[in-house]
């Protein structure tokens, strides 16, 4: 483990629908040590907080620290967060409404805790470390179990007027599509996200679809991953080809569109799914993208999928945490 100031010791955490993930970084932002649990959100908040400080406190054992040596920590919520007053407004993938995250984290753990959108935190990790600050305007944009955003315009992060910019996940692109977790439909997160993938896989294959991915895993498809689509496409599936080709389309109409809204130097796409299926998505996104684009707007344009993968959420994390630390000096 890195020699550092006693003290010194930041923690990210990514509260994402299916899993916890926790880093211990130094105060250069080297990772030091990580823990991860699953989410359970069936269970309710109360036990979700729960399991949220064990997995800090089981980060920090696995670095041989004490939660008193840890100077703060960072929480990536999903949904709609106010970083003020520390709530979970509102957060559809953990059926989450007016959490008071932080107030009851810091009871628990007795370290100071900043929460953000867990989005906004993936876009700060990638922003700073990946991308070492540079560009003044980036997008990122984050497909998982859900499917968020972040902005940075001016080099700073853009929260909006009610502090809730960036649920990228939840613009329409088709009005007669699938109902969404937030109670719309056709909205992006209902079209491309993992949950829609495996929600389109599932239904076909209970309608009498073949696919490889019934010899994989048997014919409930239990403990479906995202990776199984890519190892799937690679053995010569059409069908989850097909499925996955789709849900690249629908990502670059939504990129299309950001691109004539924002017009970024940069866009980049994280997240598990992109993690598991770049080589798979990222052209497509690009050349829809670019077709969605008005003529000219998408020139000089980066679209990159991230190099951070799913250290982007604790990264952001501790980066929030050492500024909220560095505020308090």
């Amino acid at each position: 483990m890195a020699e550092t100031e006693k003290g010194e010791y930041y923690v990210g955490v990514d509260l994402g629908g299916t899993k916890i993930y926790t880093g211990v970084f130094d105060s250069s932002l080297n990772l030091l040590g990580t823990a991860r649990v699953s989410t359970k959100a069936q269970r309710g908040h109360d036990a979700v907080i729960e399991r949220i400080y064990r997995c800090v406190q089981d980060a920090v054992d696995e670095c041989d620290l004490s939660l008193k040596q840890i100077r703060a920590i960072g929480v990536g919520a999903p949904g709609a967060v106010d970083p003020e007053s520390g709530k979970v407004i509102f957060a559809p993938n953990l059926d989450w409404k007016d959490v008071p995250l932080k107030k009851e984290l810091e009871k628990h753990l007795d370290v100071p805790i900043s929460i953000e959108n867990d989005c906004n935190i993936c876009t700060i990790g990638v922003y700073e470390t990946e991308l070492k600050a540079k560009p003044k305007n980036m997008l990122g944009i984050f497909i998982g179990t859900g499917i968020g955003g972040g902005l940075i315009l001016n080099g700073h992060l853009y929260s909006g007027f009610n502090r809730t910019a960036g649920e990228i996940g939840h613009m329409v692109i088709d009005v007669n599509g699938p109902k969404c977790g937030c109670g719309n439909n056709g909205c992006f997160e209902a079209l491309a996200s993992r949950t829609a993938l495996f929600r389109r896989i599932h239904t076909a294959v209970k309608a009498g679809q073949k696919t490889i991915l019934t010899d994989m895993l048997g014919p409930n498809l239990e403990d479906l991953r995202s990776g199984n689509l890519r190892k799937a496409i690679r053995r010569g599936d059409k069908f989850v080809d097909r499925v996955v080709e789709e849900a690249a389309e629908y990502t670059g109409i939504a990129v299309g569109n950001l691109i004539n809204i924002f017009n970024p130097e940069v866009i980049v796409l994280g997240g598990g799914v992109i993690e598991a299926l770049a080589d798979e998505m990222m052209a497509i996104i690009i050349e829809i993208a670019k077709d969605y684009a008005l003529p000219g707007t998408s020139k000089g344009i980066e679209i990159m999928a991230s190099k951070l993968g799913d250290d982007a959420g604790i990264v952001g994390g501790a980066v929030i945490a050492k500024r909220a630390a560095k505020v308090k000096e």
